[in-house]
């Protein structure tokens, strides 16, 4: 029969790893793309002409609760798309994690009742 404590222990480590790995490069936030039209009256995007676009996006909830964001160069698109969904990989690691630990204290919990 296998050892599932090791299993998890194995797991763990190798989650401790992933986390510090996506906290180096991790954004938050979530990303939308938006199209605009200028502020020449003659340009196309005025008439039945595509829209300046796509523009990228960075938008999160600040400190106070509202809703905030700042514009994303086309220099730095491919680095903050990474680095949201960077962001996403990591809560989805730190939620396993959590559940490990919740797990672990409440077998220690049983052990020290037993």
């Amino acid at each position: 029969m296998p050892n599932r404590s090791g299993g998890r222990r194995d797991r763990r480590a190798a989650l401790l790893v992933q986390v510090r790995d996506l906290a180096g490069r991790a954004i938050f936030g979530t990303l939308s793309e938006s199209f605009r039209t200028c502020g020449n009256s003659g340009c196309r995007c005025h008439g039945s002409g595509p829209k300046h676009g796509p523009h990228l996006y960075v938008s999160f909830r600040g400190p106070e609760g509202k809703t905030t964001g700042y514009y994303v160069p086309a220099a730095a698109q491919e680095a903050v798309r990474a680095g949201v969904a960077a962001w996403q990989t990591l809560q989805g690691a730190l939620k396993e994690l959590a559940e490990m630990n919740k797990k672990r204290a409440l077998a220690d919990a049983r052990r020290k009742v037993d």
